[in-house]
């Protein structure tokens, strides 16, 4: 056959065929050779099938490490900031520690050697489970760069580490029960967390209302009011009177939400929106206004405060009794009991019950946080407990919803919703009240802190106003009267409000330096002059001189020629 014949033949008839011996050696040679290859083939594959397994399958005993660290690199939930920007809230990566228990050779001992290293590890736990074979047991979460170092160092065979997103609260205690805390698999249990759970995990930021420089300053003094009244804990709130944004929002005792688990149901509790109180006579603010607004009465209208009103065997009477007929304006001014019930009386129980509902005090607070009280109200709504509301009483609302209503009230007659939310754009309210019975309640709520109850508040230059409460916490079918609720409401400055501040304590002690007292006036109010010093400067609101002559035809109220104070100016600082 010729070179070109043979060129021309088909690939498979070229190999050429040796005779004999030679030939079946070579035939058994090429078999081994295929069956060699076929093997690492099929190694290949079962190799690849296990590493497909492990990075992208989740096996019976949990989660793949590597998908889990992508779902947590992809999906990290988003950051929880102040109005300013400040971080509250955001999730890092961090290494947790696995085993599979089947490879771990000695767990006594290993469990022995992670306990030296995690102070929090539950060996008890870790027992169970290392004497099982699964293949993926959880041995402790969120370890730090150092514990992760130590422990592979040890070299035991079976542990291994998976990154997955911790959340962080880099504030601590400072917004605690605002911005809540998540469990360990990030999912969100309390505060904003979980309330905006799903917005967090889409990745989407929330930005807050909170001022956390004014968050820090109410924590400060209301804590230390706490301390030096031994009080067992207090609520405090600063609202912008005009939008209903909340800039400071303080429960203590407080906690820190790494601990959130750890710590007593009672330290969870969120004072300012789920705890509901009677608020004693910061109640008179709103019967004062109704009584104005629907005409029934104006600041110089008398009102009979000569004896104590007595209903069955209970008597109504005043703390500081003037005993003798009282205008409006002094019966706001003392705080008298018997003339709050008078103008309550005169205005009707159907007509309170709609401005109380109209003010926001008969529902729960609509604020963004799934911990809301609801307030406790009278059924049915007797005669009686028209007269004892009038003074705080018979009626427990959440300090958020006083705040609230407190801001319609001086900011015009508007009433905004309560929100913690940051908004660059001005919310539109509901009126409430009309302009003038705003007007004369902002002139009113200085003449308490110029010349009545609330001279502890006042601090200099901010031109402060506001309402002392006092009231005797209940105890099963009656009241502790050793057991007192003191709290002080306030807006500043008054002749322009801009915000509202509320500062509240829960049993609080007298001392020598308040003779004994322990009222709203002696232990709340100086927590507004001091909180209102503080942040006065940081909000930009600029102190003013109470003798300018604008100043004092602003504050000016008259109070007509049969009280006993004559027409007056109540900007003395």
């Amino acid at each position: 056959m010729s070179v070109t014949t043979y060129d021309r033949l088909p690939a498979a008839s070229r190999r050429i065929r040796m005779p004999g011996r030679a030939g079946r050696a070579l035939e058994v040679g090429r078999v081994r050779l295929l069956m060699t290859a076929l093997m690492f083939a099929l190694g290949f594959v079962a190799v690849a099938g296990r590493l497909v397994s492990v990075t992208l399958l989740q096996d019976e005993e949990g989660p793949s490490p590597a998908r889990t660290a992508a779902v947590a690199s992809d999906a990290s939930r988003a950051e929880i900031v102040d109005r300013n920007g400040v971080l509250l809230a955001t999730s890092l990566p961090t290494p947790s520690l696995y085993a599979d228990a089947s490879r771990v050779p000695d767990a006594e001992a290993a469990i022995e050697q992670l306990s030296a290293i995690l102070p929090d590890f539950n060996a008890a736990r870790a027992r169970l489970l290392l004497a099982t074979d699964r293949r993926f047991v959880w041995l402790h979460r969120h370890l730090t760069p150092r514990q992760q170092d130590r422990i592979n160092r040890l070299g035991i065979p079976g542990l291994a580490f998976q990154t997955e997103d911790r959340r962080f609260h880099p504030l601590g205690n400072l917004a605690a029960h605002v911005v809540g805390f998540t469990d360990v698999d990030g999912r969100g249990l309390a505060g904003i967390e979980r309330s905006f759970d799903e917005t967090l995990n889409a990745g989407e930021p929330v930005r807050l209302s909170l001022d956390i420089r004014v968050q820090e300053v109410m924590r400060a003094e209301l804590q230390a009011a706490i301390e030096e009244f031994s009080a067992i804990g207090g609520a405090g709130l600063i609202m912008n009177a005009n939008t209903g944004e909340i800039l400071a929002m303080v429960s203590l005792p407080d906690f820190h939400p790494y601990a959130a688990g750890s710590v007593p149901e009672e330290t969870r509790f969120n004072r300012t929106t789920l705890g509901v109180y009677e608020m004693g006579s910061t109640f008179k603010i709103f019967t004062t206004a109704m009584a104005l607004d629907t005409g029934i009465a104006n600041v110089r209208t008398p009102f009979d405060a000569t004896r104590p009103i007595r209903v069955g065997r209970f008597a109504i009477s005043d703390y500081h009794a003037q005993a003798r007929w009282l205008s409006v304006a002094e019966v706001f001014r003392y705080s008298s009991n018997i003339g709050a019930v008078q103008m309550a009386l005169a205005v009707g129980t159907p007509r309170q019950q709609d401005y109380l509902r109209r003010l926001g005090l008969l529902d729960p607070a609509p604020v963004e946080l799934p911990e809301v009280g609801t307030p406790l109200v009278p059924s049915p709504w007797r005669e009686i407990n028209t007269m004892t509301i009038s003074f705080g009483h018979g009626l427990s609302v959440s300090p958020v919803q006083l705040v609230t209503a407190v801001g319609a009230v001086v900011n015009g007659g508007v009433l905004h919703r309560p929100t913690l939310l940051h908004s660059d754009e001005a919310p539109a309210g509901e009126r409430v009240l009309s302009p003038q019975t705003s007007d004369t309640m902002r002139r009113l709520l200085r003449l308490v802190v110029a010349e009545g109850t609330g001279r502890n508040a006042d601090a200099a230059g901010y031109l402060v106003g506001g309402k002392t409460g006092t009231a005797e916490k209940t105890q099963g079918r009656g009241y502790n009267r050793r057991a007192l609720l003191s709290s002080f409401v306030a807006a500043f400055p008054m002749h322009r409000p801009e915000y509202v501040v509320l500062a509240m304590l829960d049993e609080p002690q007298g001392t020598a330096q308040t003779y004994g007292y322990a009222t709203g006036g002696w232990v709340a109010a100086p927590v507004i002059r001091r909180v209102v010093e503080r942040i006065g400067p940081m909000l930009g609101v600029a102190p003013v001189d109470a003798g300018a002559e604008e100043i004092r035809e602003a504050m000016r109220l008259d109070l007509g020629q049969d009280a006993d104070t004559r027409t007056a100016s109540f900007t003395r600082q």
